[in-house]
């Protein structure tokens, strides 16, 4: 009947909206009625969010609409619910926290460095549980099942206990608050050194956090399972920190030793450095012919924000004032994959070359032996021998490549998946700057002034920061 009358009712995939398209046989002796209309929405399945001025507006010059879909109708959307939440009252070492700036710019690291001890039986971290959400309508009256909140768990390190519900974590002994690897919230004691590391103190491996109120020189190490901070400045030193790696200063390594950090590295600078960070790496002033990988960030922004030469890896986003020079010194920003997930290809790629002239090298014993079997009938008993070996030395091969290739492909699906990383410059990109998105490489040729890059369709794009 709504056909006859040249009314159609189209209701959207997702149910959430409806049109409708007046196309009248006649259409200079045509009129249509709200009645013929809200009709044929029955008839189509529409029985909610009717949208009534429309539909008058329609009736009172309905030759204005012809052949042109106008919406009649809007489905109520769902309210997803609000996620769970870990709420902090104590502030952690491990978490970032912006360090003072001064009135003339620069940037004080002391009060980011000031150690934040707790008390034994106090108040760590509470649960804020999640909410419902609110159930929506589609137009053809269906119940739209809202989002429900995600649910979060406090997870206990070492040093810390939970009631009896698992929604208040308090501190089991006097110490110091630190989130390691997995978010994981512990309480460590501290270990400080008044002073230069030196040979009066050694190397340090600590099951809690390190303090040192000097430097650090070439050729120490310090392990810590909570943070390490360091007032001075890390020469060729190697640090390993479960949690936190903080340098009031910066370092200046010569390509000697190494920082690994659980959680974020943050310095004022990095020269000639080895920097891993599992979490995020915050330096203010400059990133200097360095390799540098971040599971999440690396966010050079400070007063001179500058990174020239080296690598930099990061998950998510890598963040600078100014990138590379105006002599095209090369310059690596790579993101969109995890670090150690780009690592561990190029370290199975690597392996495969090596199994696969194994491989070559076995299969090319094996077939002179078998050369030698067809010329003699038989071959000798050290030839049987080394035909025996050979033999499992290529089952064991044949093993391991297919293991490794496995590896190999799981590790290329991750990489061309999808890329919502950003490399942001709030100055200059230099040309001889190479980008890399995963399996997206763009190599700067021209200046780009306040720029952020990203993936679009395919190709790393440039776009203007505002």
């Amino acid at each position: 009947m709504s056909e006859q009358l040249g009314i159609n009712i189209k209701i959207s995939k997702d149910k959430m909206a409806a049109e409708l398209l007046l196309q009248p046989a006649d259409q200079e002796n045509w009129r249509v009625t709200v009645l013929d209309i809200k009709a044929a929405l029955r008839d189509g399945g529409v029985h909610f969010g009717i949208l009534d001025d429309v539909i008058d507006k329609v009736c009172k010059n309905p030759t204005q609409y012809i052949n042109i879909p106008v919406t009649v109708a809007v489905g109520l959307e769902a309210t997803p619910g609000k996620d769970a939440r870990i709420e902090f009252t104590q502030q952690s070492n491990s978490q970032e926290r912006k360090p003072l700036e001064l009135e003339d710019g620069r940037v004080d690291f002391y009060s980011v460095l000031n150690i934040a001890n707790v008390m034994r039986g106090q108040l760590l971290a509470r649960k804020i549980p999640s909410e419902p959400g609110i159930d929506g309508t589609s137009v053809t009256g269906d119940r739209v099942v809202a989002k429900a909140g995600k649910e979060v768990h406090i997870k206990p390190g070492k040093n810390v206990v939970l009631n009896e519900d698992r929604t208040l974590l308090y501190a089991a002994i006097d110490g110091q608050v630190s989130i390691t690897d997995k978010d994981k919230i512990n309480v460590f004691p501290v270990f400080e050194v008044n002073g230069d590391v030196d040979f009066r103190v050694g190397n340090i491996d600590f099951v809690g956090t390190v303090v040192i109120r000097g430097n650090v020189p070439t050729g120490f190490r310090i392990k810590a399972a909570g943070d390490i901070r360091v007032l001075g400045s890390v020469e060729g030193a190697e640090l390993e920190a479960q949690g936190s790696v903080e340098i009031k200063n910066g370092i200046v390594a010569q390509d000697k030793g190494h920082v690994l950090a659980g959680a974020d590295v943050k310095a004022s600078y990095i020269q000639n450095g080895n920097v891993t960070a599992r979490g995020s790496v915050y330096v203010t002033q400059s990133i200097m012919f360095s390799t540098i990988r971040a599971g999440k960030d690396v966010i050079c922004k400070g007063t001179k924000g500058i990174i020239i030469g080296g690598t930099i890896q990061a998950g998510d986003k890598i963040t600078a004032m100014v990138v590379g020079n105006s002599t095209a010194t090369p310059t690596c920003l790579e993101v969109g994959v995890k670090p150690e997930l780009r690592n561990e290809l190029a370290n199975v790629t690597k392996e495969l070359t090596t199994l696969y002239e194994n491989l070559r090298k076995t299969d090319q014993g094996l077939g002179v032996l078998d050369q030698l079997l067809k010329v003699s009938g038989e071959l000798p008993a050290d030839k049987k021998i080394m035909q025996i070996k050979l033999t499992n030395t290529r089952i064991i091969l044949d093993k391991d490549i297919k293991k490794l290739e496995q590896r190999k492909r799981e590790l290329e699906e991750s990489i061309e998946g999808d890329y919502p990383a950003v490399v942001e410059v709030y100055q200059i990109t230099f040309p001889g700057v190479k980008l890399v998105f995963g399996k997206w490489v763009r190599f700067i040729k021209q200046e780009h002034s306040r720029s952020r890059f990203l993936v679009l369709d395919g190709e790393i794009t440039a776009s203007p920061i505002r």
